[in-house]
């Protein structure tokens, strides 16, 4: 067995999604010829980029903008981290570097809401000389214009690649016990457990249980609760009924149907134990699919379905993290940053993002589009979970600046519950833990 199939790394990982859909693109549409790409021939625009399988499709056709538009671009991919460190301080500072921005939604939103780092961009969409005709909000998955919009309804980015959170499951185990893919909460809770058998070290589901990577876990359980961890009113509902409900549901899954020692789990160790054929359901990012059909990696090829977020009992929400790209506020070339924004989330970019299982585009036209599809090495029901999750979408993780605190906090009481302890204490402690966090963050 391959070492890559019992450890996965997120560069294993990454490599193995460039790899796909390497075959070409299809569905390439011409640039619209309303639009006056070479009205800013001769710019130079400085751009700052997250390292990750979005950025180096932006790269990998940088060439094809410049040749559109006649404008030189000066781009740079750092690490995430490093990334967020370094355009904080810039932007801070009101003198950044860089021309556009490319920024991790459910971490860096409100961080840059808060500080108006970013430029509004609506105007340039109402213009016909600047925009391509099929760009209209209309388009964009609905959490994708949540995150976009700043709090008065004003857009202030592209979204540009998302995470829908959906059920892997295993139709092999599934047939052998009877069961069908599970419409609710319930059904699927009864699933786990029936696909459940210590003896033969199979389990029915498994999900991170790792402190701060299993936060967006319980949120995803929420939502189907219909609750949130913040009100419209700002403060924390992460006691109410709802929130307690999801925890209770976790603390059941987690350990009653997962596998030992899952309390120290991310998506690595969560994806490498369904790899293996020994787990009915796994819960996580629509993301991770591309290894469960490569052959030197799975034992479930052609094996897996992907399914949709069962319904809770309030409502059927696809948990929703993405990234978004924008110019910023200080950017003496806005409109030209603008059209190499418009680039980046154009139908063809994102086609190439889906085709490489690089990522997905938050345009729905891009997801339905036929002939974009054919192109797509991932089975059609990959794609149709994507589609189906796009109109269910609700976002992971509350939009505020402390997000790591918040996933730090309660992870550790999620652990904690893995371990037996009180659902309803873990969630008050860890509620008195982050409220002055929280309380600190919205001052100034």
């Amino acid at each position: 067995m391959p070492t890559s199939f019992m450890n996965p790394t997120r560069r294993g990982f990454l490599a193995g999604t460039a790899a796909v859909g390497a075959a070409g693109l299809l569905g390439v549409r011409p640039a619209s010829a309303a639009v006056d790409w070479k009205r800013f021939s001769g710019t130079t625009l400085e751009v700052n980029l997250i390292k990750s399988p979005r950025s180096e499709t932006i790269l990998k056709y940088l060439s094809e903008f410049e040749a559109l538009t006649g404008i030189k671009v000066n781009a740079e991919a750092t690490p995430e981290q490093q990334q967020r460190q370094k355009t904080t301080i810039e932007l801070s500072s009101g003198k950044p570097s860089f021309d556009v921005v490319h920024l991790s939604y459910h971490v860096q939103k409100r961080q840059f809401e808060k500080g108006g780092w970013l430029a509004d961009i609506s105007g340039f969409m109402k213009d016909p000389s600047l925009t391509d005709p099929s760009l209209t909000e209309s388009d964009f998955a609905e959490a994708g214009l949540k995150f976009a919009k700043d709090s008065n309804g004003v857009m202030r980015s592209f979204p540009f690649s998302v995470d829908y959170w959906i059920i892997y499951w295993n139709k092999n185990l599934f047939e052998k016990k009877g069961l069908k893919y599970p419409e609710t909460f319930d059904d699927m809770v009864k699933a786990a457990e029936a696909l459940t058998d210590k003896s033969t070290n199979t389990y029915g589901f498994v999900a991170r249980g790792l402190k701060n990577a299993n936060t967006p876990v319980w949120t995803t359980f929420m939502l189907g609760y219909g609750a949130t961890p913040l009100g419209a009113d700002g403060k924390l509902q992460t006691t109410s009924q709802g929130a307690l409900d999801a925890a209770n549901l976790y603390q059941r899954l987690m350990t009653k149907s997962a596998p030992p020692g899952v309390s120290g789990f991310n998506w690595a160790e969560s994806q490498s134990a369904f790899l293996q054929g020994k787990i009915g359901m796994w819960l996580d990012g629509v993301g991770f699919a591309p290894p469960i059909e490569d052959p030197e990696k799975s034992r479930v090829v052609g094996q897996v379905g992907y399914g949709i977020m069962p319904k809770g009992p309030n409502a059927q929400a696809a948990a929703t993290t993405g990234d978004g790209i924008g110019v910023t506020a200080a950017s003496q070339k806005k409109e030209a940053a603008y059209l190499f924004c418009q680039w980046v989330i154009s139908h063809d970019m994102g086609a190439r993002l889906l085709q490489a299982g690089a990522g997905v585009p938050f345009r729905q036209s891009v997801l339905e589009d036929q002939a974009v599809r054919k192109g797509v090495k991932m089975p059609s029901a990959w794609v149709d979970a994507v589609v189906g999750s796009g109109k269910v979408s609700q976002l992971a993780l509350p939009v505020i600046i402390p997000v790591t605190e918040f996933r730090d906090i309660y992870g550790v009481a999620l652990t904690n519950m893995i371990g037996g302890s009180d659902p309803a204490s873990e969630l008050k402690t860890a509620t008195a833990q982050f409220e002055p966090v929280l309380a600190r963050s919205e001052q100034g």
